[in-house]
């Protein structure tokens, strides 16, 4: 039972580290354009 008081916040803080994460990435433009990458394989740029 005392590993609970462990792992709780544990996961908690966890948590909060991937939304802090997800929401950097989302306000650095990483999620902008999701065809651009897919499609820039598709053209000869040479």
């Amino acid at each position: 039972m005392d590993i609970l008081f462990l792992l709780i916040p544990l996961s908690v803080g966890l948590g909060l580290l991937i939304l802090g994460a997800l929401a950097w990435a989302v306000w650095r433009g990483q999620f902008e354009s999701l065809e651009a990458e897919g499609e820039r394989i598709l053209r000869d740029e040479s």
